[in-house]
Order: structure tokens, then C-alpha cells, then sequence
């Protein structure tokens, strides 16, 4: 009996995309705090890509916790998901090639956001003004906050080693981790959510 064969799911390939992306600017840029103030176009490009992603990811967990879900901005996402999977404002992604440990929805509570959606909103809308905040710091925050969403949103797949490829940067912590599984062309990971 052989692990199960499926489908990689759209938005798992997207942020695997975004993910390898953040892998080639680490050629170019050393992920460690001390680099954390750094910008530049291609960090902007990351950020406002992953959290436009976040957008489309986080209205698809709302529908699927409620069908009848009409949560459309950030802070309706946050009511709905948060009262069905409060752990996420605790969750913690590693990347332990860098040593670097995110909580990328750490301050997502009522009356805020998370400090990288702010920065995102006025990339966004006014770029001339804060471009500093297109930096490596948002950039990693945002990608492993859309990490952390695709994880729940595709919590049945996580939970049974469906998702694969497994991601080159980013690890869960080991609350979150059950094992792999082998199968395929390399051991799967088995998430605990």
C-alpha cells in the first residue's frame, strides 16, 4: 500500500513559486536580522505578490470554514479564521538553513494587523513615500504568512503527506510537525494542525 497520488494544489505551487524566489535572492542577500531594514524592487515585488495571494487564500479558508462566508478585507478574514483556528496568531515558521524563526500572524487581533499587511497597504498605495518597507523582513513574514494559510487551508492534505513538493525554505515547528512519509521522489511531510 503506497502513499496516496495527488494533484499539487494550485495555490501550493504559487506560494512554492514565491518561495523560490526568496531562495534567489538569498544569493544575493544574507537572510539574518541584521539584513531585515533591507529593500529594493524585487522585495516589493514579493511582498505585494504573496499578500495579494494571502487576499485570494484567506477568502477561500473563510468559505471553507463557513459556505456563506462574505469576508472580503483583513480584518473579516481575521474573525472568521482566528474563532476557527486560534493557534494561528501563534504559529511559528523556521527557515533553519538562515536560523531565522517568523510568527507571521503574531498580531493579528481585533483593531490590528499584522505589522507586514500594514507595510503591504502602503507599498501598495504609496510607494514613492515607503519604499523602505519593501524589505527583507516583510518579504519573509508575508510569504510564511501565506505558508501558514495555504497549511490550513489544505489542513486534510497537510495532515496526510499531500503536499508535495515540500517546501525548500520554510519548516514548521516541531508543534506542527508529525513526520514524513515516504513516497513519490522524496519523503512527504506530515503536518500536525
Amino acid at each position: 500500500m503506497g502513499i496516496q497520488e495527488a494533484k499539487t494544489p494550485l495555490h501550493w505551487n504559487y506560494f512554492l513559486a514565491l518561495e523560490e524566489d526568496l531562495a534567489r535572492l538569498s544569493r544575493f542577500i544574507e537572510f539574518t536580522t541584521v539584513n531585515f531594514d533591507c529593500h529594493s524592487i524585487e522585495m516589493a515585488r514579493i511582498i505585494l505578490t504573496s499578500t495579494s495571494e494571502i487576499d485570494v487564500v484567506a477568502k477561500l479558508l473563510c468559505k471553507k470554514i463557513n459556505n456563506d462566508s462574505k469576508a472580503s478585507k483583513i480584518h473579516q478574514y481575521r474573525n472568521e479564521i482566528n474563532s476557527h483556528f486560534k493557534e494561528i496568531c501563534n504559529f511559528k515558521v523556521r527557515i533553519p538553513h538562515y536560523g531565522l524563526e517568523l510568527e507571521p500572524w503574531t498580531n493579528w487581533s481585533p483593531n490590528k494587523t499584522p505589522y507586514w499587511w500594514s507595510d503591504y497597504n502602503k507599498i501598495k498605495h504609496k510607494r514613492n513615500d515607503y519604499f523602505e518597507k519593501a524589505n527583507l523582513k516583510n518579504a519573509l513574514n508575508s510569504v510564511a504568512g501565506l505558508f501558514v494559510l495555504l497549511l490550513y487551508l489544505y489542513k486534510n492534505e497537510a495532515e496526510n503527506a499531500l503536499l508535495s513538493p515540500n517546501p525548500s525554505l520554510f519548516r514548521v515547528i516541531d508543534k506542527y510537525y508529525r513526520g514524513t512519509e515516504v513516497g513519490g521522489y522524496e519523503p512527504r511531510i506530515i503536518y500536525r494542525l
